[in-house]
Formats: C-alpha cells, sequence, structure tokens
C-alpha cells in the first residue's frame, strides 16, 4: 500500500506531506530526506499504531522552495512543523525522528512540549558528535570515515543516474548495519527516497554549533529514547545523554542493531511500540 499524498498549505509555505495508517496523530520527517509516495523504513513502524504523517520540509520534493538560508535550520523547521500541524487542525500530536529527525526531536521537544504528547528520539544526539568520538564514522579516525565521505559526496551530484544512485546508497547504507550482508533482507519494501543536497549541505555547517543538551530538561512530553548498540552514525552515547537529561525519558537500546534497530530488530521495535501506546 502507498502512501496517499498531500499538499499542507500553511502560514509559513506549502509542504508535501504523504499520510498512512489510522489512530493518533504522529509526524516523521528528516533534516534532509526527500520522501515519495513509496513511503520511509522508519516511519512504516508506526502505521499500525497511528495515522502517520511524512513531512518534506521545504527544500525536499514537492514542498516549497527556501527564499533564505535560515529557513533551513532546525528551530525554523520545527516552526514549519508547528505550522502543519495547526493546519490538519490537531491540538497535539506524536512526533518520531530518527537520527537527524531524532535531532529535530529534542529541538521540537524544547520549544514545543505543549503541542507533543510523545516524543520519539531514535538514534541520534543533542550536540555535535563527530568531533569527539572516535566510534563516529564521521569522525577522521574512524575506519570508514574517508569512504563514507565519498559516498555521501558522489550522492550529491545531480547528474546521478538512478542506477549509479541506488548503487551508492546500498553501500553507504551497509556501513552503518550491524551485519551488512543481511541488506536484502532488511531494505525488500522497495520503498525509494533522495537526498536534499542543499539541506544536507546547510546541515553539516549548522552541525558545527548545535548543542542543546543543557535545555534537554525543558522537555516535559512523554520521551522515548532509542538506541543502537553499535550505531556508527550517532554512537548509543548520546542516546544516553539524551535519556539521562529529559525527565521521566524511557531509553530502548537494542543490543543488536546499529543504526537501524527498528529494521535490525524488527519485530522486538514493533513490540516495543505496541507495548509503549497500549
Amino acid at each position: 500500500m502507498t502512501w496517499k499524498r498531500t499538499i499542507v498549505e500553511t502560514s509559513r509555505g506549502t509542504f508535501e506531506v504523504f499520510e498512512k495508517g489510522q489512530g493518533r496523530p504522529l509526524a516523521v520527517t528528516h533534516l534532509y530526506s526527500e520522501f515519495n509516495e513509496t513511503g520511509d523504513y522508519f516511519a512504516e513502524a508506526f502505521v499500525e499504531s497511528h495515522h502517520v504523517y511524512l513531512i518534506n520540509l521545504k527544500e525536499c520534493g514537492g514542498s516549497d522552495r527556501a527564499k533564505a538560508p535560515h529557513e533551513l535550520t532546525m528551530l525554523e523547521s520545527v516552526l514549519d512543523l508547528e505550522a502543519i500541524r495547526s493546519t490538519l487542525g490537531y491540538e497535539s500530536w506524536d512526533f518520531a525522528g530518527h537520527s537527524t529527525g531524532g535531532m529535530l526531536a529534542c529541538v521540537y521537544g524544547i520549544y514545543f512540549s505543549g503541542s507533543l504528547d510523545t516524543l520519539i528520539i531514535a538514534n541520534a544526539a543533542a550536540r555535535e558528535y563527530m568531533t569527539f568520538s572516535k566510534d563516529c564514522i564521521y569522525n577522521e579516525s574512524h575506519p570508514e570515515f574517508h569512504n563514507m565521505q565519498s559516498m555521501i559526496e558522489g550522492l550529491k551530484k545531480e547528474d546521478l543516474s538512478s542506477e549509479a544512485r541506488k548503487e551508492l546508497t546500498v553501500e553507504r547504507t551497509k556501513l552503518s548495519l550491524w551485519k551488512p550482508q543481511n541488506y536484502e533482507r532488511y531494505f525488500n519494501q522497495g520503498i525509494e527516497k533522495k537526498m536534499s543536497a542543499l539541506r544536507m549541505n546547510f546541515f553539516s555547517r549548522e552541525l558545527h554549533t548545535f548543542d542543546v543538551t543543557r535545555k534537554l530538561k525543558l522537555i516535559a512530553a512523554k520521551v522515548m529514547v532509542v538506541s543502537g548498540a553499535h550505531d556508527v552514525q550517532c554512537p548509543p552515547s548520546y542516546s544516553e545523554e539524551i535519556a539521562e537529561a529529559i525527565p521521566g525519558a524511557v531509553h530502548h537500546r537494542f543490543l543488536e542493531s546499529n543504526h537501524y534497530p527498528h529494521l535490525e530488530e524488527r519485530l522486538k521495535f514493533r513490540q516495543m511500540i505496541t507495548d509503549y501506546f497500549d
């Protein structure tokens, strides 16, 4: 079943949104992914318990282009999410973010806890995670650093053929799997998405000054933190830091996962979601 495409006109611009599932509303997005009707693997984990809104931020897919650079910041993106929530008519909703979506979730919770019932922060960090962690694949000391950087730069090329893009995406993703030989089993639903090079480049700059750790205590929504014990992108120590700083946060650590516990330990992840919201 494909996702239903909707265009949401807000006071802050027009956004392309994809919907699927039934139940309480939950929003999902990522700082630089471009979603389409095929959906998203992380978002798919919530469709049995929620009516999920998969959102393309500005510069992604059919959403508006940014008129000024500051519109690509995390705070401005959160303000856009609030405009979408308001336009859809919800007083509050749940929000789930994976990776950079989880970083955005931290900012969302800090400034708009009143709009959030539950916040799910998966495989993320509340501050810049590259410089001081040799376990991070974006740290120059990591053995796969140069390989990962080469693939990222390749994916930014607009003239890249679809076949070459798919091959690069697969190889890049394998670097973040605890058992890369299982790639085909994990990614088997025909879900395809692109990356906004403009947003990716902006995030790479914003990340160097990103640190909201001291404000995490301001989050008043219910919070679930998820991490993979072998995560090479956002090492699990950063998830532990988030969970310890947010009052009442619950932390689920998946011991046989890297950056994708919702796929690497799919059944356990979905049971966790079911148990939590039941």
